[in-house]
C-alpha cells in the first residue's frame, strides 16, 4: 500500500503544479458582451461661465429696469400715421449707413415705435412698417440686409408719456440698437 500511497501523492502533486498560472497566458478574446475596460480620460476643468449677455433691445432694457442705452446711430422720426421717410429721416439714415459701413462687423436691430393714438394691433403693424422702411433704405445705401433685423413695439415703449403733440412726435420713431459684432 505504500507504493499506492506514494503514487497518489505524486499524482496529487503533479495535478496541483499543472493547474497553476501559466507563464504566458493567451490574450483574452473580446466579444461584444466582454469589452475591454477603457482607461479613464482626464477631465479638463470647465471654463467659467460667460457673463450674462447685455440687454439687446429696448424691451430687454425696460424689463431689467434700465433706460434705453445710447447708440452711435440716431433715431429716425415719422409723421403721424405714416411710415414714409422724410428728407430729414433720409439724411439721418445716410449718416447711420456711413457708420455701419465703417463698422462692418456691427449688427443692428431696427425697432419700430408709435405714439399711443390708434389701436394696439394697428400700431404694432405701423411700427413694423416704419422699421422695414428704415431697413430697406439702409439696404439701398449698401448696408447688407443680413446685418439688420426689425422688430415692432408699437406704442409699448414710449420715450415720452405726456399727452402732447411734441411728445407723441418723439414716440413715432425707428430706433437703431447695435446688437452684436460678428
Amino acid at each position: 500500500m505504500g507504493i499506492l500511497h506514494n503514487g497518489l501523492k505524486l499524482l496529487a502533486f503533479t495535478f496541483l503544479v499543472s493547474c497553476g498560472n501559466p507563464v504566458n497566458p493567451p490574450p483574452p478574446k473580446w466579444t461584444a458582451e466582454n469589452l475591454p475596460a477603457e482607461k479613464p480620460k482626464p477631465v479638463a476643468p470647465k471654463p467659467p461661465a460667460p457673463p450674462p449677455a447685455p440687454p439687446k433691445t429696448s424691451l430687454d432694457e425696460l424689463q431689467t429696469g434700465k433706460s434705453a442705452a445710447t447708440s452711435p446711430l440716431k433715431d429716425v422720426g415719422f409723421n403721424f400715421d405714416s411710415a414714409a421717410l422724410s428728407e430729414d429721416a433720409r439724411s439721418i439714415l445716410r449718416n447711420n449707413a456711413d457708420w455701419l459701413k465703417a463698422n462692418a462687423t456691427a449688427r443692428i436691430q431696427i425697432e419700430g415705435h408709435c405714439d399711443e393714438r390708434g389701436a394696439a394691433d394697428y400700431n404694432m403693424a405701423l411700427g413694423a412698417k416704419r422699421a422695414q422702411a428704415a431697413m430697406d433704405y439702409l439696404a439701398t445705401l449698401g448696408v447688407a440686409a443680413n446685418r439688420m433685423s426689425t422688430i415692432s413695439y408699437g406704442e409699448e415703449i414710449p420715450v415720452c408719456k405726456d399727452k402732447t403733440e411734441a411728445c407723441w412726435g418723439q414716440n413715432r420713431r425707428a430706433r437703431f440698437v447695435v446688437t452684436a459684432a460678428k
